[in-house]
């Protein structure tokens, strides 16, 4: 049996990855390096094309898709601390990766995991589960812990010098970092970072998303990286900017059911999730006003850019809809219709008529 000298190295911008992918070059094996794209996953997309691009070898970026939040939500080998599905997310990931590699014609798999690091997905059942479920038996090579684990393919036909391979374990990096200074190989990211989902206050937001959105898109699961999240007695999301990077990046989600109140006064914005109604906007000023240092807010009326400009947003109280052309605010230089309201008309929202979700819950249970 003939197998190609190519392989295809996950990347995820730390020191595993990169030496792993380091490993196969030694041995003249041609490497493509694959990224895949979460936002609230554990990786980094710019280390990840620092250290393909410090190895010389191209990198693709392909995103999960909206599927894998069918892993999230129901995963076959359950959660780890929060809402962690860590065996079903390798095992979506290396299926993404085996088509890759089919794509490319590469012979096989290489990813930086070690043996014992990670409690539910990187001991030694789990390692099996995860490559016979995502059908890659004797394709999936971990070049870091290869001494330890049965004999690839690609070992077995002599494509890779198994004895070239190491024989790491456990938690611990510094066998990994001093082979990598050793190799010349800088700038990855430090072990520290995690996966947001095995967060409480993360995975309480995963769980309020389902229990409301019956399917959810991985913008939903974006936005949840962002902000304070609160949900009002109807349903409605509204999401406060934390500091004024995350109001900039709150208003590029405005558009495809998300309406952004921007204010023109020193306060967080706000993005409401569905229908630009009376009862939304009112709590979502009420939850400005509440967040927002008193000395900061204007005295008589309170002014806001509104993006995308609603096409007909109705009067209510005392808020009115200003009239003239739509405006431009030039910080982020997006089209945003002018709104106003009284100070005085606003009422603080009522017990009950929104709940904050960024809260812990207690964690599922593990499978």
């Amino acid at each position: 049996m003939l197998m190609e000298k190519k392989c295809v190295a996950l990347m995820s911008g730390g020191v595993d990855s990169a030496l792993a992918a380091k490993l196969m070059l030694d041995q003249g094996i041609e490497v493509y390096g694959l990224y895949l794209s979460m936002s609230w996953g554990c990786c980094e997309k710019e280390k990840a094309q620092a250290s393909a691009q410090q190895l010389g070898i191209p990198l693709m970026v392909l995103g999960v898709g909206d599927a894998y939040l069918d892993v999230i939500r129901s995963p076959k080998y359950g959660y780890g601390s929060g809402m962690n599905p860590c065996v079903d997310c390798r095992i979506y990931m290396f299926r993404i990766a085996k088509r890759y590699m089919e794509e490319v014609g590469a012979g096989f798999i290489v990813t930086g995991e070690v043996l014992g690091q990670r409690p539910m997905s990187q001991r030694r059942q789990p390692l099996e589960t995860i490559e016979a479920d995502s059908g890659l038996e004797g394709l999936l090579l971990r070049p870091l812990s290869a001494q330890r684990l049965e004999p690839t393919l690609p070992e077995r036909l002599g494509v890779v010098d198994r004895a070239r391979l190491l024989g790491l374990e456990g938690r611990g990096r510094h066998e990994q970092i001093a082979r990598a200074r050793t190799e010349g190989i800088t700038g990855y990211s430090t072990p520290a970072g995690g996966c947001l989902l095995t967060d409480g206050h993360f995975a309480a937001k995963t769980k309020d998303l389902f229990a409301h959105v019956e399917r959810p898109t991985t913008k939903d699961m974006e936005l949840l990286t962002l902000g304070r999240h609160f949900r009002t007695r109807g349903g409605t999301k509204i999401i406060l900017g934390r500091n004024e990077l995350e109001n900039l990046m709150l208003e590029g989600h405005a558009q495809d059911g998300y309406t952004c109140l921007r204010p023109k006064f020193a306060a967080p914005s706000a993005l409401i999730a569905g229908t630009w109604t009376e009862d939304a906007r009112g709590l979502a000023v009420s939850l400005i006003v509440q967040h927002t240092k008193p000395e900061k807010l204007p005295a008589a009326t309170l002014e806001f850019w509104v993006t995308p400009p609603p096409v007909a947003a109705a009067n209510g109280g005392a808020a009115t809809d200003a009239a003239g052309p739509s405006g431009q605010r030039t910080g982020g230089g997006v089209n945003g219709s002018p709104w106003s309201v009284d100070r005085a008309a606003v009422r603080m929202a009522a017990d009950g008529a929104v709940t904050d979700v960024t809260q812990p819950a207690e964690a599922p249970v593990s499978t």
